[in-house]
């Protein structure tokens, strides 16, 4: 195991026992909604894990330790200290680490920390990607550089529509991660259930899911495995009303400088008060659905493994 590596101890006994273990980011505690909402959601996230048969793990970096599963404690600090706390990409770790500070885990982080803790489904909301004017400015996430070497599946609700979602696709296609729509042959676009951009592959249940996780795994492949999971209906938001906001966030940031890992949490916070709240609904909803769906897939998965 890690020196650096905190395993929960729940977290420890599910994974040498081979139960199924979700892991959960905490980037969006503290940088993706306003306290209290991103505490509860977070502990009601974890409640839809457990009631769908697996052991939840939220990770973060908290005193310079990497934490695979969180105390209720340490969520509810996270929440409150918000942006004040780094949000840690691969580049962050080692300095985190050596001098002993905090730090909330990108979908980038997570996997890693999943990885390292034997830990091989992850739910999340939606995966960072390429972002618009990338062929400019050279945008890009480190969540796809993550998914091409790290092999944990990602559960979203597909990639962020801040994003330039064909660029994303194009980009994932050569780093040979297999983008997989549940239920859907069309990547889901986060708020809303449509992209007009196509998946590689449509997979109706989770055994069906965790079937073609495990043979990956057989077959020693190196990278990890997208499932983009679409927001449910009645939650989902009128494409035109999201792309206006996107479309006045966008500029809103560009006027502002803002730039690099500030982006994001930028224009999901603008977004939010361009719709007046109802993204920030959509947005925990969505992550309830990813949860559910991941947590079953686990269990799937464990079915397979003991076989």
């Amino acid at each position: 195991m890690n020196r650096y590596l905190d395993v929960a101890p729940e977290v420890q006994q599910a994974v040498a026992e081979g139960r199924p273990v979700v892991a959960l980011e905490s980037t969006i505690i503290s940088h993706g909604m306003p306290y209290p909402q991103n505490v509860e959601t977070a502990l009601n996230v974890e409640k839809i894990i457990r009631e769908n048969g697996a052991v939840p793990a939220t990770i973060a970096i908290i005193g310079g330790r990497l934490k695979a599963g969180l105390t209720p404690q340490e969520i509810d600090y996270l929440g409150k200290s918000g942006h004040a706390v780094t949000k840690a990409s691969r580049r962050d770790l080692p300095i985190l680490v050596a001098e002993g500070r905090d730090g909330a885990t990108t979908v980038t982080t997570t996997m890693m920390i999943a990885h390292m803790a034997g830990i091989r489904i992850f739910a999340t909301g939606g995966i960072g990607g390429v972002h618009r004017g990338a062929e400019t400015t050279m945008d890009i996430s480190a969540d796809l550089e993550e998914l091409a070497q790290t092999p944990v599946m990602v559960v979203c609700a597909g990639a962020k529509s801040i994003l330039d979602l064909g660029l994303t696709l194009e980009y994932l296609e050569t780093k040979g991660v297999p983008v997989i729509g549940y239920g859907t042959k069309e990547l889901p676009a986060f708020y809303t259930r449509k992209s007009g951009f196509a998946v590689d592959y449509e997979i109706d249940t989770p055994e069906d899911l965790a079937k073609a996780f495990h043979v990956a795994r057989q077959l020693d492949m190196k990278g990890g495995m997208l499932v983009t999971n679409p927001i449910p209906e009645e939650y989902s938001m009128d494409h035109k009303v999201i792309d206006a906001a996107i479309e006045q966030a966008l500029a809103d940031a560009k006027a502002q400088g803002i730039h690099g890992k500030e982006t994001t949490p930028f224009l999901l916070a603008r977004v939010k008060d361009l719709t007046g709240g109802d993204s920030l609904d959509s947005n925990i909803q969505l992550v309830y659905n990813n949860a559910r769906l991941a947590a079953k897939t686990a269990c799937a998965l464990q079915t397979l493994e003991q076989a």
